[in-house]
């Protein structure tokens, strides 16, 4: 990739991830380049409404939007899926996510917070701690064990807590447990004082493994896992409907036969 190009996305990613307007300056020290170079990326991602400059520094612009509906329209993401997630949300109490398996990478597609921050800091997009996360577990076992391994090669498998497991032996028998009982959890692996819960979504329309989760704090976690359990069971069930009339296909179906497991 260009080093311009690469610098300019850099710039991009680092507006996406602060919590306000960003100076240059600042921007310059984080990412070790020349504030004139920052100036040059910032004025051609502004110029193109990826960003916007205000006062106290940029922030992302208003292109970014059609960007994610451009996506969401490419991975033919129904406006019946964020109903549904919203209406899960109100009734677990809890911030819901629909995530897939695409290409050798885990992504969560959409998502209805009801706290802000969301609980657990998940957010759309790419998600590169699948080991750790309920809905990563999900997607994982669902995989022929060879992907299973890509993916968890490629990941790295970080201990992002001390009870994430990094083992992928470990790893492997609790996957196990997840295509028996048909529903993942993980306590405090991704993020302290937060736990997930995630089922598969069934059928998934002939296409790649897909799953629905929530994330509540752990009092909430050990009060209502039952109750939630249950909860995200019938999303589940609610999103394979949709899979089935074509509705929810994400992506073109996996051709990749299934291995051992």
């Amino acid at each position: 990739m260009p080093q311009s190009v690469d610098r300019a996305l850099d710039v991009l990613d680092a507006v996406a991830a602060s919590d306000g307007p960003v100076p240059a300056k600042a921007l310059a020290r984080q990412l070790g380049c020349g504030l004139s170079t920052v100036y040059d990326l910032l004025g051609t991602l502004t110029a193109r409404g990826h960003l916007v400059r205000g006062s106290g520094g940029y922030t992302l612009g208003y292109r970014v939007p059609s960007l994610h509906s451009a996506f969401q329209r490419q991975m033919r993401m129904d406006e019946r899926v964020h109903e549904l997630l919203a209406r899960v949300r109100r009734a677990a109490g809890a911030d819901t996510y629909f995530s897939t398996y695409r290409d050798g990478d885990i992504a969560v597609l959409a998502g209805a917070a009801a706290s802000h921050p969301a609980t657990g800091g998940f957010s759309v997009g790419r998600d590169t701690d699948g080991h750790a996360t309920a809905h990563g577990k999900v997607l994982l076992a669902a995989l022929p064990r060879a992907a299973r391994l890509r993916y968890l090669s490629d990941s790295g498998m970080r201990a992002i807590t001390p009870r994430t497991i990094t083992s992928p032996e470990r790893l492997d028998l609790e996957l196990r447990q997840v295509r028996r009982s048909g529903v993942a959890v993980e306590v405090e692996e991704c993020a302290p004082g937060v736990a997930c819960i995630a089922v598969p979504v069934p059928g998934a329309g002939g296409g790649p493994a897909q799953a629905v989760s929530a994330a509540l704090p752990l009092a909430d976690f050990h009060r209502r896992r039952d109750q939630v359990t249950e909860v995200m069971r019938h999303v589940a069930a609610e999103a394979g409907k949709l899979a089935d009339s074509g509705t929810l296909l994400v992506g073109k179906p996996t051709i990749e036969r299934p291995g051992t497991v």
